[in-house]
């Protein structure tokens, strides 16, 4: 099942507010060991960015895109290399559009094609901050950034678990099929959290199990990235 969901959409997500502490970290052992997610992750999407013309069991790029239902004038105005190597899901940003100013972070930001729609959205008097875990995501989204002159829009490398990013510094957090992929997703939420000002959205397109998971398929490192 795939879902967008925003703060004012959905229980998917939660506008931040000083009434409370956020979502609840408590958690147990995880059932997968992180680093060889995290590796496996990372072959995975370091071949979507240096050959997004390969055959992988989810869609990439422009047609993937249009398919999403981003706006045809702010695709067009991108050139391939900056959409090729986009794998989303749905469009975060189908419920609410950024506004001029603003700040956005991207969690899970892969080759930046979420970021860059970002800028056009927030223009030059806002900021866009992508995160990625992926070394060959972040070389690629920085060179498109510096080919396209999106000079409001930054990368840096870090996990969802521990953003890089101030607290209290985003007005819209966003993110596009990756908290699936957070193997601590209480963790990478609450750092969500922590990143948005008082009054803050969570915008994310994601895929969902309606059902419990079972602990013996959740330590199959395949069945995560399949």
């Amino acid at each position: 099942m795939t879902n967008t969901a925003d703060t004012n959409k959905s229980h998917f997500a939660a506008v931040a507010t000083d009434a409370g502490p956020g979502p609840d970290t408590d958690k147990g052992e995880l059932a997968v060991d992180i680093d060889e997610l995290r590796h496996e992750v990372q072959s995975k999407y370091a071949a979507v960015a240096d050959d997004p013309s390969q055959d992988f069991h989810f869609h990439t790029g422009r047609y993937i895109a249009e398919r999403c239902g981003y706006d045809e004038a702010v695709l067009d105005a991108l050139p391939d290399v900056a959409v090729e190597s986009f794998a989303g899901v749905a469009n975060p940003w189908a419920h609410r559009a950024a506004r001029p100013g603003e700040h956005v972070v991207d969690a899970g930001s892969g080759a930046g094609f979420d970021c860059f729609v970002a800028g056009h959205m927030v223009g030059s008097t806002g900021q866009v901050v992508g995160v990625d875990m992926t070394p060959a995501m972040i070389d690629k989204s920085r060179a498109v950034a510096t080919e396209i002159g999106a000079d409001n829009v930054e990368f840096r490398q870090g996990y969802l678990e521990e953003l890089p990013v101030e607290d209290g510094w985003a007005d819209i957090v966003i993110s596009n099929g990756v908290f699936n992929l957070a193997p601590d997703k209480k963790a990478a939420f609450t750092e969500a959290w922590r990143a948005l000002r008082s009054g803050g959205v969570i915008q994310f397109a994601d895929i969902a199990n309606g059902q419990p998971v079972p602990e013996g398929a959740m330590r199959q490192i395949d069945l995560w990235t399949a």
